[in-house]
């Protein structure tokens, strides 16, 4: 995979993403709200591994609504422990619920 960005922005850092969005587990069921954190050299590959990430977890439908790129590491949980866990390589998915 890559990790390095691939636009101009020459960003420093390793591209860690977070994905706001509503995710379905049946047709029938009221969507729950998540944050997915992960780490991709651009927004469409972050996208793709995002939605393989909920299929992985069960989700049949999502509807992803902002993407965004974190400059900052979080200060509060469960966020900084998601964050590390996109530095170290996973798709952290936060549900609430």
């Amino acid at each position: 995979m890559i990790t390095t960005p691939d636009n101009d922005n020459n960003f420093d850092g390793p591209m860690i993403f977070i994905i706001i969005g509503k995710g379905y587990e049946s047709d029938a069921s009221e969507g729950i709200d998540l944050h997915i954190m992960l780490k991709a050299p651009d927004d469409d590959t972050a996208v793709r591994e995002a939605l393989n990430a909920l299929a992985d977890e069960g989700f049949i439908e999502a509807d992803l609504d902002q993407i965004g790129m974190l400059t900052e590491v979080p200060a509060e949980e469960p966020h900084a422990s998601a964050y590390q866990g996109a530095i170290e390589g996973e798709v952290a998915i936060i549900r609430f619920n």
